[in-house]
């Protein structure tokens, strides 16, 4: 949704009618998750994705009559189903799909605060009575704007929309007694998830380009001046000069660290590497890794442990850091640590997938 956000509000704002099919389930193997968005002008503009390319021919055509006739659509898609070959849907995934003629009165708030890098969620009604369905409440840090159609539904979703909030999550939730009310998709726009690279290496600056490409607001502390310059990191966000222990502990404490953020300490020198992993492994983040050889490692884990650090908290350690892809070159190097990250946020094996059987995606 993000992709069409600027789009969406310009063609509102002009009065173009659109039509905006959006992601709100996905099963096995689908190329796109939910949250993901497809936008079409009634003049036949298309911009945004719901499946990567295999069905947006046909839902090409679908959001174009939505935008003409104002009745939402919910469709489905899966690689059984005879419309969905038809469409080109070879993945083996299914996916669930709500379309909607584009725009309503919140979505101003919504974009002002996307632009301004301030969390924000979108609640949409997609399945109910019709008299609900397609209604939106757009929430934000300090109110909520808009109505899904009832009090009660308006505060049960506002709880579970702050809950997804905190955790960067889209998610379709599902009310009344045993599911049989009004299903809405909560989609999240969160400011982008930190990644903190401690250490003024070729190492390091290859890891913030690859963090950059992932989506990460990167920044990389190093505690030498001379290191630590924009110039050195053109991939990161901010270059912080500072201990890295003391720049971990203050921004934990400011609040700007979350459950979201990784942590990867590439410093290769104990006097870093030691104080800022006792900080680290003691803070609720997704990830935290060190670079180093077995050697090192071994080394570090002694140091760690004469600290009194907790034996739980050393073990969430990944270390030595990365997959072993073989990687030689920092930028190999950087894949590696990436593929691992990639693979604790959605529990991959990190195995070869030719070497496995069963569905792609659990």
């Amino acid at each position: 949704m993000r992709d069409v956000l600027a789009d969406l509000l310009r063609w509102w704002r002009a009065g173009e009618p659109a039509g905006l099919a959006t992601v709100t389930a996905t099963w096995s193997s689908a190329p796109r998750q939910p949250g993901a968005a497809m936008l079409v002008s009634a003049g036949g503009v298309a911009v945004g994705s719901v499946s990567g390319g295999c069905v947006e021919g046909e839902v090409y055509e679908i959001c174009r009559e939505v935008a003409g006739s104002g009745h939402p659509q919910t469709l489905r898609y899966g690689v059984s189903d005879d419309d969905a070959f038809d469409a080109g849907l070879p993945c083996g995934g299914t996916i669930d799909l709500f379309v909607e003629r584009a725009g309503f009165p919140e979505l101003p708030v919504l974009a002002d605060a996307v632009a301004a890098d301030r969390p924000a969620a979108l609640l949409t009604c997609v399945a109910g009575p019709p008299e609900q369905l397609g209604r939106h409440l757009v929430l934000t840090a300090g109110a909520r704007h808009g109505s899904l159609g009832g009090d009660r539904l308006d505060d049960a979703a506002t709880g579970d929309a702050r809950e997804l909030l905190a955790a960067g999550s889209t998610a379709l939730r599902h009310y009344g007694r045993a599911g049989s009310g009004p299903s809405v998709l909560i989609t999240s726009f969160a400011p982008a998830a930190r990644m903190l690279v401690f250490g003024g290496t070729d190492h390091a600056a290859a890891l913030a380009r690859m963090g950059a490409f992932l989506g990460y607001r990167v920044t990389v502390c190093e505690a030498r001046a001379v290191f630590a310059t924009a110039r050195r990191f053109p991939g990161a966000d901010e270059v912080v000069v500072d201990w890295p222990h003391r720049y971990l502990a203050a921004e934990a404490a400011a609040g700007r660290l979350d459950a979201r953020t990784v942590v990867c300490v590439l410093t290769h020198d104990p006097k870093f590497d030691v104080p800022v992993l006792e900080v680290a492994l003691e803070l609720p983040v997704a990830y935290v890794g060190a670079m180093g050889s077995r050697r090192t490692h071994d080394d570090r884990l002694k140091r760690l442990r004469e600290t009194g650090l907790d034996p739980a908290a050393i073990a969430r350690l990944a270390s030595p850091i990365g997959l072993d892809l073989g990687a030689r070159t920092p930028e190999e190097t950087a894949v590696s640590i990436a593929a691992e990250i990639v693979a604790v946020r959605w529990h991959g094996t990190g195995a070869r997938l030719t070497g496995t059987a069963g569905p792609i995606h659990s």
